[in-house]
């Protein structure tokens, strides 16, 4: 209920029915109420001057009542009296209603003399005074009319706000929007030609990163390479092994630099993939190369995604909880729509202060790690990019016990749709 539409259709509605009821009340006060016929008054006269001669004839040929039942109309009432009085007869009648606030039969109580009142149902007969129920079905059809109208309005006027927030919706993990058609009203037209300029503008300018970071990590390997075979001839063996620590570690962070522009601006084709089965692959080959890496559970689960992105994307995940978690504990399972990865480790964890900066590039929490564990930095930012970019999320947390949780979430694939690749390709570390 609490959008535009909704109020601008609302506030439509009452604007109209208020100001009818306003008229209305207005053209009472002027004119005074609507009168309703009273052609029915002669009728009713006659038929009731024919049943009270009828039932003076023969008293016990209908029944006779106390009192009249029913709510009395007054205005009613006087009426047809007076309508019997100009036919000549003096009778006292009493008009009455079965239901005070339902339409329905009227009826009329005929007294009879020392013996009680007949009652004599009328159908015809319009009860005097105001016709509320009249005018309140008069407000009732306006009201419906009038939101009719003003929902129409209502989306007429907010088109242009459901078009902004489509477009914005439509922004892909790559933050560009798809190009927008330019058609519709003048301002629609001009918004879609923003909106196309900005995205535009926005490609241009991560395309120019990409190849800035791109061109520097590639002309990095000559001056890494120039600086290995010299440092291949310092005398001190010492010294020689830190200068290659060092030139190894330059060479990593190019290399990850360049592998990051490909996860961001590469395509690879999604498939259906059995993610407990790639997992799976993934811990056998861990734990190949020495890595404590142990598969708690693996329950059957299927995910879109590109097969060696996702592939390198756990790797690095599990890797990452091997190496500064001291051992890795993994687990697949998910729900009716979700896919589940779960990695736990026994390490030392991560600040609370700097979790939210796990994500960043060249992110450490410890930078005295940097001797001990080789790496660059970079694994965690190219496993969110490609968990992202498959329509996924990755939460990082400090189990209570110690040591770090990774959850990875995908969208599960219906397992009643085509069959799925089951035997996954993995990469040499």
């Amino acid at each position: 209920m609490n959008t535009l539409r909704v109020k601008i259709a609302v506030l439509l509605v009452l604007a109209i029915v208020s100001v009818m009821a306003l008229m209305t009340f207005v053209l009472f006060l002027l004119l005074g109420p609507p009168v309703r016929p009273s052609h029915g008054y002669g009728v009713a006269a006659k038929q009731v001057a024919l049943v009270a001669d009828l039932a003076a004839q023969s008293p016990g040929a209908v029944r006779i009542f106390k009192e009249p039942r029913g709510h009395p109309f007054r205005r009613t009432t006087e009426a047809l009296r007076e309508q019997l009085e100009k036919n000549g007869r003096d009778i006292d009648v009493v008009v009455t209603h079965t239901h005070r606030w339902r339409p329905g039969w009227l009826a009329v109580w005929v007294p009879i003399q020392d013996q009680g009142w007949i009652r004599l149902p009328i159908s015809r007969l319009k009860p005097k005074g105001v016709p509320w129920w009249g005018i309140l079905r008069w407000l009732f059809l306006i009201t419906i009319g009038a939101t009719v109208v003003a929902v129409f309005a209502s989306n007429r006027m907010v088109r242009p706000l459901v078009f902004l927030e489509n477009a914005i919706a439509s922004v892909g993990p790559d933050g560009v929007i798809p190009e927008l058609p330019e058609k519709g009203p003048a301002e629609v037209r001009a918004t879609a030609r923003a909106l196309n300029s900005l995205s535009a503008r926005l490609k241009r300018s991560m395309e120019s990163r990409m190849r800035l970071v791109a061109a520097a990590g590639h002309d990095m390997r000559t001056p890494i390479t120039r600086m290995r075979l010299r440092a291949e001839f310092v005398p001190d063996d010492e010294e020689r092994e830190k200068w290659l620590n060092d030139i190894d570690e330059l060479e990593r962070i190019a290399d990850s630099a360049i592998l990051l522009v490909r996860e961001e601006t590469g395509a690879e084709a999604p498939e259906r993939l059995r993610l407990d089965k790639l997992v799976e692959s993934i811990c056998k080959e861990l734990r190949e190369q020495d890595l404590d890496v142990t598969l708690v559970n693996a329950n059957p689960v299927t995910v879109l995604a590109g097969r060696l992105k996702l592939n390198r994307a756990l790797r690095n995940l599990i890797i990452n909880a091997a190496t500064h978690g001291v051992r890795a504990r993994v687990s697949v399972g998910g729900d009716a729509t979700t896919a589940r990865v779960t990695i736990e480790d026994d390490g030392p964890g991560i600040p609370e202060e700097i979790l939210g900066q796990v994500f960043e590039p060249f992110f450490r929490s410890d930078p005295a790690r940097r001797q001990n564990i080789p790496g660059a930095g970079l694994g965690l930012t190219i496993a969110h990019e490609i968990v992202t970019r498959a329509g996924g999320s990755i939460q990082i947390a400090n189990r209570p016990g110690g040591g770090l949780l990774q959850t990875v979430s995908l969208p599960e694939v219906p397992a009643s749709e085509a069959p799925e690749s089951e035997a996954p390709q993995t990469e040499s570390a």
